[in-house]
C-alpha cells in the first residue's frame, strides 16, 4: 500500500546518501552475528553435550543466563567497558602507552554484541540435537580411525544441522528485528532508518517502503532456513548418551574457557550495571514507579490477552486437527519473525487509514477529537499481540498436544459437556503452562524497544524507552537502574527454561 505513494525525490536522496550502508551493514551484521552465534553455540553444546568435566551441570545451564539481557542493555554495557574511554583499554594504555585505541563502534562490536547475547537459541537448539544422537554413531566414527575433532564434524554436526538451523534462523530474525543495540553504537541498519524516516523526517511512507524491504529480507532468511533443513540425516534410535571423561588438565581447561565465556557474556555486564546502580542512585520517585507501573501494565494486558487467545486457538486445533485449521495456526504464529519496526510502520498505516475513513467523519459529526486508534494503546497492543503469539500459543498447543486421550474420554463418560471440559479439565490441567507463558510474554513485552518506541502514546514511558532514552543521551550511567530491572526481570523466565530444559539422559 505504501508503494502507491511514489517518492521518487526520497530514493534518489536514499540511494546517495544512506541505502548502500544499510544494505552492506544489514548484510555484514547477519554474516557475524551468524558466524559468532554458530562458533560459540555450537561448540558449547557439543562439549556439555559430550565430554564429562568439572561444574558441566551447572555450566550446562549457566550458559543460557545470557538470554537475560536484553541487546540494548548488553550493547551499552560492553561500550562502558570496553570502549575507548571504558576501564579496558585505558588500563592497557596505561600500562602500554604506545598502545593505539581500537574502536569498538563498528561491525565487530556489533557482532561481539549480538553474539554474547543471542548465542542461547543455537545452544539450545543444538544441545537438544547433540542429545538425540546415540553411542552407537558415535564409536562407529572412533572404529573407523576418527579422533574426537573430526568425529564433531563428520559425524555430529551433519546430524545436528536441522537443529542448528532452527537456532541460527530464530538469531537471524532477532538480528533484523534489532533496533536497541544498533542504535546504542549508532550503527545504522534498517531498523535505525525506519525510526529515522519516520521520527526525524516525519515521512511515514518512506518508513513504510523501508519496513517492505527489511520485511523482504526477512522473508529470505525464512526461505533459506527452509531449503537448508531439507533431506535431514536421520540420527536412528535414541540412545542413552555416556560422555567421555576428560583427564584432568584437559577437563579444567574446558571448564576455564566455558566459565570465561559466562563471565564474558554474563558477569561483566550484570557486575559493571550493579556498580553503576550504587554509583549513581536512582530515586525510586513516582516518575520512575511511572516507568516501573506503565511497563507492568503493558506486560500484564498483553500477557492476559496472548495467553486466553492462544489456549482457545490450541483448544480448537486439538478439537478440529484439519489441515485448513493447522494452516491458520501457523499463519497466525509467523508474527514472530516480523521485526518491531516492520509491525509499528504497518499498523500505524491501518490504524490512521480508519480513523480517517470510518471513525472521524462520526466522531467529527458528534463534535469529538476524530483520532480515536492512531496513537492510542490499541495499536501498541494489538503489535505486541501479533510479535508474540507464539510466544503465548506455542506451549499451550504442545500441551494439548501431549495430553492423553483417556483423560476428556473419562469426563465425557461423567457427564461433563464438551464445552465444559475447558473449565473442568483444560484449564485446572494447564494452569502452570498459562502462567509461565504469560509469564514470558509479559518479559517479552517489557523488553521490547521497537515497537513500543514507535507506537506508544504521548508520554507514556517504560522502562525499555527510558534506557534508550538515558543511552542515546550518552548517560550510561543512570541507565542502569531500569537496565538492572528489566534483567532481573527477564531471569524468570530463562531459570524456568533451564528447568524445563533439564535433559534428564545425564
Amino acid at each position: 500500500m505504501s508503494w502507491a505513494h511514489s517518492q521518487p525525490e526520497v530514493w534518489s536522496h536514499l540511494w546517495q546518501t544512506q541505502l548502500p550502508r544499510l544494505i552492506g551493514n544489514t548484510l555484514s551484521l547477519l554474516v557475524g552475528v551468524g558466524v559468532g552465534v554458530t562458533f560459540i553455540g555450537v561448540l558449547s553444546a557439543w562439549c556439555v553435550t559430550h565430554y564429562e568435566f568439572p561444574g558441566r551441570r551447572w555450566i550446562e545451564w549457566a550458559l543460557m543466563l545470557p538470554l537475560a539481557i536484553p541487546p540494548y542493555v548488553m550493547a551499552f554495557v560492553f561500550l562502558g567497558i570496553w570502549d575507548f574511554s571504558g576501564p579496558i583499554q585505558q588500563s592497557i594504555k596505561a600500562i602500554y602507552p604506545e598502545f593505539q585505541y581500537i574502536n569498538m563502534r563498528g561491525t565487530v562490536g556489533v557482532s561481539i554484541v549480538l553474539s554474547l547475547v543471542l548465542y542461547p537459541y543455537v545452544y539450545l537448539t543444538s544441545r537438544a540435537a547433540f542429545y538425540r544422537l546415540g553411542n552407537s554413531q558415535l564409536e562407529a566414527a572412533r572404529l573407523l580411525g576418527m579422533n574426537s575433532w573430526r568425529t564433531f564434524l563428520h559425524v555430529g554436526l551433519p546430524m545436528a544441522k536441522p537443529g542448528v538451523l532452527v537456532g541460527l534462523s530464530l538469531v537471524m530474525m532477532e538480528t533484523l528485528a534489532d533496533f536497541g543495540a544498533v542504535a546504542v553504537f549508532n550503527f545504522d541498519t534498517f531498523t535505525t532508518a525506519i525510526y529515522k524516516a519516520w521520527y526525524g523526517f516525519f515521512n511515514l511512507e518512506a518508513a513504510a517502503q523501508l519496513a517492505s524491504l527489511l520485511l523482504i529480507m526477512v522473508a529470505l532468511v525464512a526461505w533459506l532456513e527452509i531449503q537448508a533443513r531439507k533431506h535431514p540425516v536421520s540420527c536412528g534410535r535414541t540412545e542413552r548418551r555416556e560422555r567421555r571423561h576428560l583427564n584432568l588438565c584437559r577437563g579444567w581447561c574446558l571448564t576455564l574457557f566455558l566459565c570465561s565465556l559466562l563471565i564474558i557474556a554474563f558477569g561483566l555486564p550484570l557486575i559493571r550495571l550493579i556498580i553503576w546502580s550504587i554509583d549513581y542512585p536512582t530515586e525510586l520517585d513516582m516518575r520512575f514507579l511511572g516507568f516501573i507501573l506503565n511497563s507492568l501494565a503493558l506486560g500484564s494486558i498483553a500477557g492476559g490477552c496472548l495467553v486466553i487467545t492462544g489456549f482457545l486457538l490450541a483448544w480448537y486445533r486439538h478439537q478440529h486437527p484439519h489441515r485448513t485449521v493447522t494452516l491458520f495456526g501457523r499463519m497466525m504464529t509467523a508474527g514472530y519473525a516480523l521485526p518491531g519496526s516492520v509491525l509499528a510502520v504497518g499498523i500505524m498505516l491501518i490504524l490512521i487509514g480508519t480513523d480517517q475513513v470510518i471513525i472521524a467523519p462520526i466522531m467529527e459529526s458528534l463534535g469529538w477529537e476524530p483520532w480515536v486508534l492512531a496513537g492510542s494503546l490499541f495499536g501498541l497492543i494489538l503489535a505486541y499481540w501479533i510479535r508474540f503469539f507464539s510466544v503465548a500459543h506455542n506451549p499451550l498447543h504442545a500441551a494439548f498436544y501431549s495430553l492423553t486421550p483417556s483423560l476428556p474420554e473419562a469426563a465425557r463418560s461423567l457427564g461433563v459437556p464438551e464445552k465444559g471440559l475447558i473449565w473442568r479439565l483444560y484449564l485446572p490441567l494447564f494452569s502452570p503452562t498459562c502462567l509461565m507463558a504469560f509469564i514470558m510474554v509479559a518479559i517479552d513485552v517489557m523488553k521490547e524497544m521497537p515497537a513500543t518506541l514507535l507506537l506508544r502514546p504521548f508520554g507514556w514511558e517504560t522502562l525499555a524507552v527510558k534506557v534508550y532514552e538515558l543511552t542515546a543521551e550518552g548517560e550510561w550511567e543512570r541507565a542502569a537502574m531500569p537496565a538492572l530491572l528489566l534483567v532481573a526481570l527477564s531471569l524468570i523466565p530463562v531459570i524456568y527454561l533451564t528447568r524445563r530444559s533439564d535433559f534428564k539422559s545425564r
